[in-house]
């Protein structure tokens, strides 16, 4: 069976086609990031409104991708929350019209379930238990995935999540929006520990983050010292700035590692893509014993395959 799949939660427009059989056979996303830049971040209406013309147009190109048409697709399964209202909508009535002009079933899914599944996309199944961690622009949350469907919160942020930070930072460094990859490519060409950032939450007991104080404290050294004037300068101040949101997730998961003896920690959401945050999450995995599955970089970001693979 064929299922077509539709993410439209936040300003990234997916269609993805999944084989019951072969996985995932297409994934088209259509962004909106030259929409939102001039703003340093995206703006709902002007989300909702590119849906409605970029949503067609993907789910066209996932359909052409695989050579199949609209009356092959088997069931239907699109994001319904959490997400900007405007944008979930367009997805979800545009999904459910389909199933119900082809009488075919639809499926409503939770866009964090979806990325805490994307780490297992290309195997076919999921292994469970495990711990799941999702970090991204809107969510920086760490769940106990007991087995389908049975998802226990262990910790969350209690302000910014971790993707949200570095867009900020880079927002005001005027390193444009969004910023998370510039920050982890020009951070790797600077000192880690040229500047001390704080860590979030660090002395604090439990095992939620927090990164409002971290991203203030930026903000304070830029307002004090200027943004930097050489490439040698803002490399610094960007790789103290990334190792400093890094160690506060390191150092809150191997607590929760610990603590839970787990076979298996998985990563997803867009701040998983980050070089640095996986390289410390390598060691920490080597040095704890336990299996670390990142989702492929393909499927960090929001996307529609992760949404069949869940719906499936």
């Amino acid at each position: 069976m064929l299922i077509l799949g539709i993410e439209t939660s936040c300003d990234d427009s997916s269609a993805a086609i999944l084989d019951s059989e072969r996985g995932i056979l297409s994934n088209i996303i259509s962004g909106q990031d030259n929409i939102h830049k001039p703003y340093g971040g995206v703006v709902p209406e002007l989300a909702s409104r590119e849906h409605i013309t970029n949503l067609p147009l993907v789910v066209d190109g996932a359909l052409s991708a695989v050579k199949c048409a609209m009356g092959d697709i088997g069931a239907v399964a699109a994001t319904y929350g959490p997400g900007l209202i405007g944008s979930l909508l367009v997805g979800l009535s545009y999904g459910k019209a389909i199933a119900f002009a082809r009488k075919i079933p639809f499926v409503g899914v939770n866009h964090l379930e979806g990325h805490l599944l994307s780490p297992f996309i290309e195997e076919g199944g999921v292994h469970y238990p495990h711990l799941g961690l999702i970090v991204s622009g809107g969510h920086t949350s760490l769940y106990s995935v007991k087995g389908q469907g049975n998802y226990e919160l262990i910790a969350s942020t209690r302000d910014d999540a971790a993707g949200e930070a570095f867009d900020k930072v880079a927002k005001h460094l005027g390193l444009g929006f969004p910023g998370g990859k510039t920050v982890d490519e020009r951070a790797k060409l600077g000192l880690p520990g040229a500047i001390h950032f704080p860590r979030g939450m660090a002395r604090r007991e439990g095992f939620d983050f927090s990164f409002s104080g971290l991203k203030s404290a930026v903000v304070r050294y830029i307002e004090e010292n200027g943004i930097p004037d050489s490439e040698t300068a803002m490399n610094n101040l960007l790789a103290s700035f990334q190792e400093a949101v890094v160690d506060s997730l390191v150092d809150k998961i191997e607590k929760v590692v610990e603590r839970f003896s787990t076979p298996m920690l998985t990563m997803s959401g867009g701040v998983a893509a980050n070089s640095r945050l996986r390289a410390k999450l390598s060691s920490l995995a080597e040095n704890k014993g336990f299996t670390l599955k990142i989702s492929p970089m393909k499927y960090c970001t929001d996307n529609a395959a992760m949404i069949a693979f869940a719906g499936y």
